[in-house]
């Protein structure tokens, strides 16, 4: 479990449309994800890998893809 002290904001929705187009996650994931990221307060990619929903390469995507 990851938990911040700093409130995260929500996850943006291009952010979404990408894990469910581009990765493949499903949307019962995504929304696992942002369930479980407001209640670590902590950024939902981190908690989509913590939970195995990404693995390392396709996290890396989407670190690539926020950066961009």
């Amino acid at each position: 479990m990851v938990i911040s002290t700093h409130p995260q904001p929500l996850a943006h929705p291009k952010l979404l449309k990408f894990l469910q187009q581009k990765i493949g996650l499903s949307e019962k994931a995504i929304k696992l994800g942002i369930r479980q990221a407001e209640v670590e307060q902590a950024p939902l990619p981190i908690v989509l890998w913590s939970f195995g929903l990404l693995d390392l390469g396709q996290y890396q995507e989407v670190l690539d893809w926020e950066s961009s």
